[in-house]
Formats: C-alpha cells, sequence, structure tokens
C-alpha cells in the first residue's frame, strides 16, 4: 500500500465509522470495495493548524461545526428519553445539594461511594435510590464514542478514590493539585506569571465530573452528545490525572471561552512556552478549543 493511500485510511478511520473504512480497505482490488470508497467522497481538504489531508467533505463540515459551536445542537446528537431527562434531573440536585454540603473543593476530590455515603446521610439529600444509580451506571459505563467524544478513559472503574494524602489544597483558590508534577507545573507557571493568573479548576473526581457533564445535559434537554463536546463524560477527564485549568483574576465566565486568548495571562504563557492544550483546536477528539485547559 503505497504511502498516501495509507495516510487516507488512517485519517478516514479517526473521522468515519471504523467499519465502513474496514470493508473499504479489505475490498482492496475488488469492485465492491472500490465502490465502498466511492461513496465516502474522498476530497482533499486542508485543516487549520494541520497537513493536507484527504476527508470526505461531509464528515469535515459535520465534525468542525460541531466542535466549533459546541453548543448547537444536531440531529444524530444522542438525546436522552422523556422518562431518562427526569432521572437525570434529580440525580443533578442531589449531586448539587451534595457539593453545598461539603464545599466545592472538597467535592472535587471526592469518591462515588463517598458521595452516595453523604446523600444517605442527610435527609435533605436523600439516598439515591435504584433507579437513579441505574442511570449513573449506564453513564458511566457507556462508551464516550458514541457522542462523538474520542478521548481515553482515564478513570476505569466508576468507585475509584481520590488518596488525600496525593493531594495538595491551592491556597484562595478552592481547588486541589496532584502533589508532583501537576503541582510542580502549576507552580512554575504561577512564579513566571504572578497574581493575575488564577487557576480555576484542578483535580476533578468521578462525582464532580457528573455533576458537571450532566448539569450541561441538563440544561440542554439531554442532549448527551452536545455535553461531551464541552466537558468530558465522567471517566474521561484528564482533571481526574493531573491536568488543570488557568485563567486570568478578574475575568470571570470569559477564563472558559475563547475570550481568554485576548488576556494577558494567556499571552504570557503562550510567549513562555507553557501553553500545551489537552484540546487544541480543531483536535480530533470531538472536543471544542480549550486554550485555558494546561496538558500535564
Amino acid at each position: 500500500m503505497k504511502r498516501r493511500t495509507f495516510l487516507k485510511y488512517a485519517v478516514l478511520a479517526a473521522m468515519t465509522n471504523p467499519l465502513e473504512v474496514l470493508a473499504a480497505v479489505s475490498g482492496g482490488h475488488s469492485g465492491k470495495g472500490k465502490s465502498q470508497l466511492r461513496q465516502l467522497k474522498v476530497h482533499p481538504l486542508e485543516l487549520p493548524g494541520k497537513a493536507s489531508r484527504v476527508l470526505g467533505d461531509a464528515h469535515v463540515k459535520d465534525y468542525l461545526t460541531k466542535v466549533r459551536h459546541p453548543n448547537v445542537p444536531h440531529k444524530n446528537d444522542i438525546i436522552l428519553r422523556l422518562d431518562q431527562i427526569q432521572v437525570l434531573g434529580l440525580v443533578v440536585a442531589k449531586f448539587d445539594k451534595i457539593q453545598s454540603t461539603v464545599g466545592h473543593g472538597n467535592f472535587c476530590i471526592l469518591g462515588f461511594g463517598e458521595a452516595l455515603r453523604i446523600a444517605g446521610e442527610f435527609p435533605e439529600i436523600g439516598k439515591f435510590i435504584r433507579q437513579e444509580l441505574d442511570f449513573l451506571e449506564m453513564i458511566y459505563h457507556r462508551n464516550a464514542e458514541d457522542y462523538g467524544f474520542k478521548g481515553k478513559k482515564m478513570l476505569v472503574t466508576l468507585t475509584q478514590t481520590i488518596n488525600k494524602e496525593d493531594v495538595f489544597k491551592v491556597p484562595y483558590s478552592g481547588n486541589y493539585l496532584f502533589n508532583g508534577e501537576s503541582l510542580k507545573k502549576y507552580e512554575r507557571v504561577k512564579e513566571d506569571l504572578g497574581p493575575d493568573l488564577v487557576l480555576t479548576s484542578g483535580i476533578r473526581g468521578i462525582p464532580k465530573q457528573f455533576l458537571l457533564f450532566l448539569n450541561k445535559a441538563h440544561h440542554h434537554g439531554g442532549n448527551l452528545s452536545l455535553a461531551s463536546r464541552s466537558l468530558a463524560p465522567p471517566g474521561y477527564s484528564y482533571h481526574a490525572t493531573g491536568d488543570f485549568d488557568v485563567g486570568q483574576k478578574g475575568f470571570g465566565s470569559g477564563n472558559f471561552s475563547e475570550q481568554f486568548i485576548t488576556t494577558p495571562v494567556f499571552k504570557m504563557l503562550a510567549s513562555e512556552g507553557f501553553v500545551k492544550c489537552r484540546y487544541k483546536r480543531d483536535n480530533m477528539l470531538g472536543v471544542r478549543y480549550e486554550p485555558w485547559h494546561v496538558k500535564l
């Protein structure tokens, strides 16, 4: 197989149904294989920041539209049924009450089992019932690629916990970082950039990621695919293994938008070589551009 042909199949595999690509490749020199390749309508396209690649125009247009406009729903998005949306609202409310009870910082490093225990101990929260637990397990165990999210699963068990001895609470931030490389990197960045840089999000355990992801879906009619374009599904967040978010002091919600690139903090991050975004512009992971997310 020629190198150009190999690259074509490799890129197609990242952007289309792998079974379609496999069938096209295995068809090889047969008429059937050629027919399947023609159906993919492959044409050259230049992607920003990438070398020229051979991609299907329809796939590219659809993909880039989604990651560039993450809050816009699409006809092929996965949306919960009405009965599931009702359960969604109940579990979001419970996680939110648990967060208020233990504090935002402590909630970030809370384990799933701990969250369930706390809910049962406080009548104003209420024990998670079987229907709610089944829903949470369904969300956690579903393959995020179904939503269009192509990142790696970082926490492979729902009950995985964070050792409190392995974390450090960053003063005046309300966030924790892991001791070791994560904390060292943040301290280097903070020392170089000074007081205008703030830590906006550090470690996120499974309950915290559940709340963020499901709350986003809840505000968009149970649209799980839409939520996944801005927030990693539970278990898939790199915040559970060391990545963290930074922002410009006093910039508020602008720190979680592309407006962040206009700030002095971002410009200094770039000039000092600290910008190693996990989710670059037009990345291949199905996620919006996140210039505030620092890759460990």
